[in-house]
């Protein structure tokens, strides 16, 4: 159970951020949902609560729009002045395979929402999340990590552009940005650790082109080989709560079990790397 414990869940209107909203009401804590689209959240919200009879002091709605430093700025200052503690940050949102954009500083979309937005937001919360200690952040990566590089003459994807391999890059940086935030955390109180959903329905997929003719046979297999948005958010409400995890630091999780990573998920040197260029990108000064 999670009673008195504060959670927030990044992009919780929708689909494993949804779900994950609804399985740590269930278990009685209270969750901000910290989302770009307000009435979407309200929505959800209001259905979460229907849902599990939850009562409506243990959900509220608060504007987050990871493409934008301000937003995120704007969002932590609130957070800081007016909850006096938070036990878990479980950075949910995601953009999948998009085309190119920019977010409103000038970053690529999937690299700006998916690692530099919740970069910032995790920094600005670090200090409220120590003085909750024991807590935790949760980040969810993706297994599409295998097939991403970061390329440092080309973060920003400006000399080259290839959504998937975009959104790829985009779940290695969270968890190397896992990696390295978990060594700098090590007797600290808070812990960090990663996840990968595996294939679930949910409309992240939005910007993936399905033919017409074939959209049927999509979706009915979908239904029979995709996790559900519960299944998928498990994991995620698993990290949040579960004395198994206590002290855990720095690692990754599948179906609520540790993964052995490839190699070049756990660099340090490339993570430590990834950490000072990030911090230049959001201006972080140290």
């Amino acid at each position: 159970m999670m009673n008195g414990k504060t959670v927030i869940v990044t992009g919780a209107n929708s689909g494993i951020g949804r779900a994950t909203a609804a399985g740590i009401v269930r278990l009685k804590g209270r969750v901000i949902m910290a989302c770009r689209d307000r009435s979407s959240a309200e929505e959800a919200a209001r259905e979460i609560q229907q849902e599990t009879g939850a009562d409506s002091s243990l959900l509220s709605v608060r504007q987050l729009d990871l493409a934008s430093l301000t937003s995120v700025h704007t969002f932590c200052q609130d957070i800081m002045k007016e909850e006096p503690r938070l036990d878990v940050l479980i950075n949910n949102a995601g953009i999948y395979q998009c085309p190119y954009t920019k977010t409103k500083d000038g970053f690529e979309m999937q690299f700006g929402v998916n690692h530099l937005g919740h970069f910032l937001l995790t920094h600005l919360l670090l200090d409220l999340l120590k003085r909750s200690t024991p807590s935790r952040i949760v980040v969810v990566s993706s297994k599409l990590y295998k097939h991403g590089h970061i390329d440092f003459e080309d973060l920003n994807s400006e000399q080259s552009y290839n959504k998937a391999f975009a959104y790829s890059r985009s779940k290695l940086a969270n968890l190397l940005f896992t990696l390295e935030l978990g060594h700098r955390l090590e007797g600290s109180g808070v812990t960090v650790n990663a996840l990968t959903p595996g294939i679930v329905r949910t409309n992240l997929g939005r910007h993936v082109h399905i033919p017409l003719l074939a959209k049927p046979l999509f979706n009915l297999l979908s239904r029979s080989l995709f996790k559900s948005p519960e299944e998928g958010a498990a994991t995620s409400v698993f990290l949040a709560c579960s004395p198994d995890v206590d002290g855990v630091q720095g690692k990754c999780f599948a179906d609520c079990q540790p993964q052995v990573l490839l190699d070049k998920a756990t660099d340090r040197e490339v993570a430590s790397k990834l950490w000072d260029i990030s911090e230049v990108m959001v201006g972080i000064t140290t």
